[in-house]
């Protein structure tokens, strides 16, 4: 989960065509089909490193959501969209590290054959979900940053899969740990990236005037 990702998504100043809307939409339900997916073999594997990619799936599902859901309004309110957003980003963060902080404390390492699967199934779905949009990859920058959010999203994916081999070749647990380690820090520093970004262009919006308003909705 990038800040480039975050920032375009939620200041592209573009409307989106009925293709590319539907492709959102796809993008979205798969994402959050496999937040849930990775949550529930996060927690039964024992997985640090697979509930930090849920994170991510989750901000990506949410990343969509706004895409769609304020793409058309002026920037002031993608702006407090992108603030929401941030918010919950630096928060699954910090959950992520002091999850990681507890399994490295206790020490126990994480199930590798259910972890292994797990980021193939969600290597499959980032895979699917960037040649859809594979198409708008030369689009506006709110289209291209999409796409190479799933794009990072599957070599993230491959991550995990190292991480799941490293597991099982080693049996310890700090192969998950790194992996989620550093996943947890992009997504925590993401998110105070956006937070910022979305509380300059609001100052920017409180400053400008009634007749050039940045919260005018987009044609």
């Amino acid at each position: 989960m990038s800040v480039s990702c975050c920032d375009s998504v939620c200041s592209a100043q573009t409307s989106v065509s009925p293709r590319y809307r539907k492709a959102l939409w796809i993008a979205l339900i798969i994402n959050a089909a496999m937040f849930a997916v990775e949550i529930v073999g996060g927690l039964q594997s024992g997985s640090v490193s697979l509930l930090a990619d849920a994170v991510d799936f989750a901000g990506d599902a949410a990343n969509y959501g706004i895409t769609l859901t304020v793409l058309s309004m002026g920037l002031a309110w993608r702006s407090r969209a992108a603030m929401v957003k941030g918010l919950s980003m630096a928060a699954f963060g910090l959950f992520v590290l002091g999850k990681a902080g507890w399994a490295a404390i206790n020490g126990i390492p994480p199930e590798p054959m259910t972890m292994g699967a797990i980021a193939v199934l969600a290597l499959f779905a980032n895979g699917g979900v960037a040649l859809m949009l594979y198409t708008f990859r030369d689009g506006d920058a709110n289209m291209r940053s999409v796409w190479l959010c799933s794009r990072n999203d599957a070599i993230g994916n491959v991550a995990v899969m190292l991480a799941a081999a490293g597991v099982f070749g080693t049996g310890s647990n700090w192969p998950d740990l790194l992996v989620a380690a550093i996943m947890a820090w992009l997504a925590l520093s993401s998110g105070v990236a956006v937070i910022r970004h979305a509380n300059q262009e609001l100052m920017q919006h409180a400053k400008s005037p009634p007749s050039t308003s940045i919260d005018q909705p987009l044609a």
